[in-house]
């Protein structure tokens, strides 16, 4: 319960630094705590939701619209360039380049020794751990959990709303870019990271096959989550 308290509580700062800076909604908390949290309901829903038997996608938009990279490229750009002093002044967690790769080899020894981790990901984790030109020299603020799923957008595709901020914090950028490339392809990460850059994000040359890496590392994300969580439906299917 309270560790419960302080999520609430931190996210609950969370959004109220984002909101000062994005031109899209973010949840406006009216309510907050362990037993209730409520908020006015969103201008639009969410890109995709998931039918809760099939698992099968329900895309609320079009999915090829043009608008949707524009507006998810400036939504992007807006996060990523909240500064740091904000968010140290609201206690969220900051890493630096230099804790990036330690702590992604303790996250995989630890998901390795409690669950498992098939040869093949280990084998590609471990590359990816050690390709010193894919990793960037700078941090940033992301998102963290970034995926159509906790993004909002009208029917046309322009992004208007982003929720689920509980994992906001200062780490590498090419998190926020995952989510995109697994639901809409490697073209369409192109395009996204070419209007980022257009609107002035900051990028380095190996961006996109970071993003490519960070997607493919999800199960050992997925198993973090399952152990962090002690969700035992959860660590089975990890």
């Amino acid at each position: 319960r309270d560790g419960m308290r302080e999520q609430i509580k931190k996210e609950k700062r969370i959004l109220e630094l984002v909101k000062k800076h994005l031109s899209v909604e973010v949840p406006d908390w009216r309510i907050s705590s362990t037993e209730l949290v409520a908020y006015p309901i969103l201008k639009d829903n969410p890109v995709l939701n998931l039918d809760a038997e099939t698992y099968e996608i329900i895309w609320n938009m079009d999915k090829d619209s043009p608008k949707y990279i524009t507006s998810l490229a400036k939504t992007l750009f807006e996060i990523h360039s909240i500064p740091e002093k904000e968010v140290r002044e609201n206690d969220l967690k900051i890493m630096k380049p230099s804790d990036l790769r330690p702590e992604i080899a303790n996250n995989l020894q630890l998901v390795k020794s409690e669950i498992g981790i098939s040869e093949q990901l280990e084998t590609r984790y471990r590359k990816w751990l050690d390709n010193d030109v894919l990793w960037a020299d700078f941090t940033q603020f992301i998102h963290g959990d970034l995926y159509a799923g906790h993004v909002l957008a009208s029917k046309d595709g322009a992004v208007s709303g982003v929720i689920d901020w509980s994992t906001a914090h200062i780490d590498d950028p090419a998190i926020d870019f995952a989510g995109h490339v697994t639901l809409f392809g490697e073209e369409s990460l192109k395009t996204l990271i070419i209007e980022y850059e257009k609107l002035g994000g900051k990028v380095w040359n190996k961006l996109y096959e970071q993003t490519l890496e960070r997607a493919a590392a999800s199960p050992l994300m997925y198993g973090l989550f399952a152990l962090e969580t002690q969700n035992e439906s959860l660590i089975v299917g990890a």
